[in-house]
């Protein structure tokens, strides 16, 4: 006896289809509400990320009233908006006095600490050629440890004048930064680090090492184009 496949009742064919055109209008309706308020709030959220990096680099480099950001490359010193695409650029930030006379430059340093990477800003005085403060951006290092990094006043005075002078021919950092053992330290481009804490005392002197080297060879020598804040930009309150 022959046996015939069976057929689906044609109304189980009919609601699939259904089903299949009602997820669709929910998956494209569901599209346009996450792009819209994408789009909504992109304005505030790039508004709300530049007043944090002003304050973090208003806090580094106290007295500043204004900034403005440039990239370094190979070609020279330019405004960010300039040099975004630039090969092997480093981005930074001039802050000015209330005159407009710069006080200082500001830039990021990271580092795989113990957990994650260990995000930095480090203030930088050029006519002292010395690091002169670091604020903390992000890390996930093991609270009460790790995180001494913001609050142990002791590792913070590290920072208060390290040594970044360039060489004789400006292309790198006359003495390499690095941390050293608790209670060791003997030369002024090395770093006390934290007992108990030296992983994430390392990865902040590596990070600072490795951006100091690549930014100040490449702004040394074009100091003189930072020159005046294009607008002033008061320090949030």
């Amino acid at each position: 006896m022959s046996q015939h496949p069976v057929s689906p009742p044609a109304g189980h064919a009919t609601s699939s289809a259904a089903m299949v055109r009602t997820l669709g209008v929910v998956a494209t309706v569901c599209g346009i509400l996450i792009v819209s308020a994408y789009q909504g709030t992109l304005e505030r959220v790039t508004a709300n990320k530049r007043i944090a990096l002003e304050r973090a680099v208003f806090r580094v480099i106290p007295g500043a009233a204004s900034m403005r950001e440039f990239v370094a490359s190979r070609a020279g010193v330019v405004p960010a908006a300039e040099g975004a695409g630039a090969e092997g650029g480093v981005r930074f930030y001039a802050a000015y006095d209330a005159a407009g006379q710069l006080k200082g430059i500001a830039a990021e340093a990271a580092a795989m600490g113990y957990a994650d990477l260990v995000r930095v800003l480090y203030a930088y005085d050029p006519r002292r050629q010395a690091i002169t403060g670091i604020g903390v951006v992000s890390h996930r290092e093991t609270p009460g440890i790790g995180d001494k990094i913001i609050t142990d006043a002791a590792f913070l005075t590290n920072f208060a004048a390290l040594d970044v002078r360039l060489n004789a021919d400006l292309s790198a950092l006359a003495n390499t930064v690095k941390t050293v053992k608790h209670g060791t330290r003997r030369h002024p481009w090395e770093i006390d680090a934290i007992s108990g804490a030296t992983v994430t005392s390392k990865a902040v002197g590596r990070g600072i090492n490795d951006s100091a080297q690549r930014l100040l060879p490449l702004l040394a020598p074009n100091l003189d184009k930072l020159g005046r804040p294009a607008g002033r930009q008061e320090a949030s309150p």
